[in-house]
């Protein structure tokens, strides 16, 4: 591909996501945790949107490391919600991470609004390098929200999103959500910016 960058730390905790990352970038880079390049806290995310966490993510570990870095901020929009739970996917019950409770207060917001609930994940993916101009790139993928759960796998509300498939996230394999996911897109996205510097 012509991309040169041996190691990328991801910004990230959730092993869900690394996984993610790995098996999309793996075959270009060399794809470090956050525990790997010993990065110790956490980026306060203060953005106001999905890029802006994203770059506050990705400069946090580089600023720590030395390294590049990729990061995400990742959500779900919600139509009939005015686009919730968005920035706040992760802690929109409150706590942080609590898959099942954010699940629940969804259903909760969205009883009585009639099919289809429309919805889409939403991904900014930030690469920052050392002297190098930062890389934000955003990446969608179109769904509605179910009134039930659906399919035992994926994370987040994965069980409630139908997606372009036919089912819902929780529902298809993992090679085929790497395929089309907000965050594969949003990926793909940086690579081709990559690949612009690179011709």
């Amino acid at each position: 591909m012509g991309i040169i960058m041996e190691k990328l730390v991801a910004a990230t905790r959730n092993e869900n996501k690394i996984r993610e990352i790995r098996a999309i970038l793996g075959k270009y880079f060399e794809v470090l945790s956050m525990d790997d390049a010993g990065v110790s806290g956490e980026a306060e995310e203060t953005g106001t949107s999905f890029e802006e966490n994203a770059l506050l993510k990705a400069r946090y570990v580089m600023q720590q490391t030395g390294l590049s870095s990729i990061a995400d901020d990742s959500g779900l929009e919600v139509d009939a919600l005015g686009g919730e739970p968005g920035i706040y996917s992760a802690r929109y019950s409150g706590g942080h991470g609590d898959d099942a409770a954010n699940n629940e207060l969804l259903l909760k917001k969205l009883e009585g609004v009639p099919a289809p609930r429309t919805a889409r994940y939403v991904a900014a993916l930030a690469l920052v390098r050392p002297g190098k101009p930062d890389i934000c790139c955003r990446g969608t993928c179109e769904g509605e929200i179910l009134t039930h759960y659906q399919g035992d796998g994926g994370f987040g509300y994965d069980p409630l999103f139908l997606c372009e498939t036919g089912k819902t996230f929780a529902e298809i394999d993992q090679k085929t959500k790497n395929s089309i996911s907000h965050r594969r897109r949003g990926i793909d996205a940086v690579l081709r910016e990559l690949e612009r510097e690179n011709v």
